[in-house]
């Protein structure tokens, strides 16, 4: 039987992830895929969808209310693959006690934030020049290594290159043989 993965996408939703379907390419033959729709679990309606509106209504309880839906939703253990937005709300659903065999956290927003380490194994990847990423410092305190890519901004999860790479990890966690 496939191993569940638990996907949470960035504050765009289906909305703007063509970039989305290259990821469940890779992976949909080794994982059992559930997608959540960051938008949908914390209830964002804004009336003009633009990147400030969006961030404001995450930021000013729609991240919360995520954590909430996520919580109800997800009950078996399951490994989490989450972009920008969608990877600080499985981080803190984590922190919350979802059950969660590992997280790979694309660009998350937000966690450098959070005083505390989710238990679970943690892939934290971020490009060189994103604005969002948290300090080697913040890494070191909680106990976590960040993953960082030079040449990159905080889309990276959306180029091929980025893409490949992380399917290959999360590909070799499946594939590998129990010893």
């Amino acid at each position: 039987m496939a191993e569940k993965l638990v996907v949470v996408s960035d504050m765009w939703g289906a909305k703007k992830g063509l970039w989305i379907a290259s990821y469940f390419g890779y992976l949909q033959q080794y994982y059992d895929i559930v997608f959540h729709d960051s938008q949908q679990l914390g209830n964002i309606d804004v009336p003009v969808s633009t990147e400030e509106n969006i961030h404001r209504a995450f930021v000013e309880g729609g991240i919360d209310t995520a954590v909430a839906h996520l919580l109800k939703k997800e009950s078996a253990p399951a490994h989490y693959l989450a972009f920008s937005t969608g990877g600080t709300i499985a981080y803190k659903a984590a922190l919350k006690g979802l059950p969660m065999k590992s997280l790979t956290a694309i660009s998350a927003t937000r966690i450098r934030l959070e005083n505390d380490r989710p238990d679970t194994s943690l892939n934290l990847v971020y490009g060189e020049s994103d604005e969002f990423k948290p300090s080697h410092a913040w890494a070191k305190k909680i106990g976590a290594d960040l993953n960082v890519i030079p040449n990159f901004g905080h889309q990276l999860y959306s180029d091929e290159k980025i893409i490949s790479q992380v399917c290959m990890g999360l590909l070799e966690q499946v594939t590998r043989k129990a010893v």
